[in-house]
């Protein structure tokens, strides 16, 4: 037996701690064929091959109906051959052959046949926890606001992902000051705003004396006890220098005619500050950010540049007494980011995000990481999954790929199987507990010492 398939065997039998999912508590799987065969990424390949829509389907706090969704399984049914070669459909031929012991091509004829079945299993909750203890998930981190009531609170624990404060939006300059006057007076219940969607608020920012105001609600009514993380991102076009008080002054009074500039200074001013409130709780919750993914109209497009990373290391270092984890969509930045996180004690970095999670690009990542970092400066695996079926899918995904990365190392003398495995133990269940408090819903009985 080769030391790849040991590893996987071994792998098999592992528990798990996800640290990023879009899970809703009561319906974690999903509602029908398009919640598989059209999850964002799979949209991404179909839109590339010539499938005339790109967008998601509706999302949280809504559902497609069947209308949508049938409308857009139909669209993409002549598209469906031409992406056969990506790693999103095998991952989609992988949910339907494992779960649903399907192994036909989808077709015009067929696609209604599948789409019943998994619609019979829509609200089968024991099948759910089901899918995640096929693979030893043993807790998985989801969004707070998709809680559902907390029905699946032994199954999940929480990020905040409510205000996005330092991400760009397609043709928009103010999106961080709309999202603090979106959070303003309210609890953190509501889903962060999507694409171009922009409810009405409550209340307008019209002086500095006003963010700092909504900051402080905001960090107030953070459920401290119910979530682990914040969750939120960072782009790459914006400059983080930070802004004097009369520079955001000045830039909240041109809001009407805001252009790139009042845009980085209400982004960098606001998140300063609000870094600033949140390090006071430090001891109770991480800064979790995703950076390297850009909008389009539809989706993103990677891309990171060095200045962006040389300002990341100078934000987590004025705010030592907060801890900072990235999830990276960007290839090319994971060795700065990991020499970032050999020198900076509060940072450390999670999984595979968007543009990273294709096989050869794990890979990489993963060698990089266990070359570069301690095993508590990273976790293994998050699955960015809006169903138990592609939270299943990616894991298998990643475990591929992590057999070949640790016997790659055995057979170069790097590791012996021991060490494989404590590696492997450390980074996808160790680690979760360490760096972010995740606690599995069953204690594990295994122990790999080095």
């Amino acid at each position: 037996m080769s030391y790849k398939h040991e590893l996987l065997e071994a792998l098999a039998e592992m528990p798990v701690l996800d640290v990023h999912t879009h899970l809703v508590g009561g319906r974690l799987g999903a509602r029908g064929l398009h919640d598989i065969l059209l999850y964002h990424m799979v949209i991404s390949d179909l839109y590339a091959a010539g499938c005339p829509s790109g967008n998601r389907l509706t999302e949280y706090p809504g559902w497609p109906d069947k209308v949508e969704s049938e409308k857009r399984i139909r669209e993409a049914l002549p598209f469906l051959g031409k992406v056969r070669n990506t790693s999103g459909m095998w991952a989609v031929r992988t949910i339907l052959a494992d779960l649903y012991e399907w192994n036909e091509p989808i077709t015009e004829e067929n696609w209604g046949g599948i789409d019943a079945m998994i619609r019979e299993r829509a609200d089968d909750r024991t099948w759910h926890h089901s899918v995640l203890d096929r693979v030893n998930i043993k807790r998985t981190c989801a969004e707070y606001a998709r809680r559902g009531g907390g029905v699946d609170d032994d199954r999940l624990q929480y990020s905040l992902e409510w205000g996005m404060f330092t991400r760009c939006q397609w043709g928009e300059y103010d999106t961080a000051l709309y999202d603090l006057e979106r959070t303003w007076g309210r609890q953190p219940e509501s889903p962060v705003a999507i694409g171009t969607s922009r409810p009405p608020t409550d209340r307008t920012i019209q002086s500095v004396d006003d963010v700092h105001a909504a900051i402080k609600h905001y960090v107030s009514v953070i459920p401290y006890d119910k979530v682990i993380s914040t969750a939120t991102g960072f782009s790459t076009d914006i400059d983080y220098d930070v802004p004097t008080d009369d520079m955001m002054a000045e830039a909240i009074q041109n809001r009407t005619a805001a252009g790139a500039r009042e845009r980085d200074i209400y982004a960098a001013y606001i998140c300063e500050a609000f870094l600033t409130e949140l390090e006071k709780h430090g001891d109770t919750i991480v800064f979790q950010f995703s950076i390297g993914a850009e909008p389009l109209p539809f989706e993103t497009a990677s891309r990171l540049s060095q200045k962006t990373i040389g300002q990341l290391g100078e934000i987590i270092g004025r705010h030592p007494n907060l801890r900072f984890q990235c999830f990276l969509g960007c290839k090319h930045a994971n060795q700065a980011l990991c020499t970032l996180a050999r020198e900076l004690p509060n940072f450390s970095l999670a999984g595979y995000w968007w543009h990273n999670f294709f096989p050869q690009t794990v890979r990489h990542v993963i060698a990089e990481r266990l070359d570069m970092l301690p095993v508590n400066k990273q976790i293994g695996f998050f699955s960015d999954a809006y169903t138990v079926e592609w939270a299943y899918a990616k894991l298998l995904i990643v475990r591929q790929q992590l057999a070949c990365v640790l016997a790659d190392k055995i057979e170069q003398g790097q590791y012996t199987i021991g060490d494989a495995l404590w590696v492997a133990q450390s980074i996808l269940f160790d680690s979760p507990q360490e760096l972010l408090g995740m606690k599995p819903r069953v204690e594990s009985a295994t122990v790999i010492e080095s």
